[in-house]
């Protein structure tokens, strides 16, 4: 295997060993696993999240997550991420078959990313929980799988995708290429 790709691979391996995706981890008050999941929701509308959270209102879930994951990005002086957009029904259906099943990324690396964050079962809208998981990821700091992923100097684009299981929680994937 070539250097670049080793060194991708203990990227991507580090980030998932350093993430159980633990709810309690990430600050939710998850009650339990989804059993099965839906249709994606990353066209779908809300606010932002509580004052303080980097977010713009009014806008499609997958571009607040995009949005503040750059505003993020911004206050580290690092450029912004390119929303990949192509990707995007893509990571819906990894959201959703990890809702389905239950596990924070079983469906890693289907969309073809080199890192993956993820909020399994999440309360409330995807645009108004997702500033909030974001928020806890960024919380974890320099060495936080999370974090890193976020603020990754090797990646130059980001996805995100949603799905609402029938307990109404939310599972949200942010793929990192």
């Amino acid at each position: 295997m070539p250097r670049g790709m080793r060194l991708a691979a203990v990227i991507v391996l580090g980030a998932l060993a350093a993430c159980g995706d633990d709810p309690s981890t990430l600050g939710t008050g998850r009650s339990g696993t989804s059993s099965s999941g839906s249709s994606g929701t990353s066209g779908d509308t809300g606010a932002s999240g509580s004052s303080g959270d980097p977010a713009p209102s009014g806008t499609t879930a997958a571009g607040v997550c995009v949005a503040t994951i750059n505003e993020y990005r911004k206050t580290k002086g690092l450029p912004a991420y390119e929303r990949w957009d192509t990707a995007e029904s893509c990571s819906d259906g990894q959201a959703k078959s990890d809702g389905s099943t239950g596990t924070a990324h079983g469906a890693f690396p289907r969309c073809g990313e080199h890192a993956q964050n993820e909020c399994p079962g999440w309360p409330g809208p995807p645009a108004t929980m997702i500033p909030q998981c974001l928020k806890a990821m960024f919380g974890e700091g320099p060495g936080g799988g999370h974090y890193e992923a976020m603020m990754g100097k090797q990646y130059t684009k980001v996805s995100c995708g949603f799905a609402t299981a029938p307990d109404g929680q939310i599972w949200a994937v942010q793929n990192f290429l």
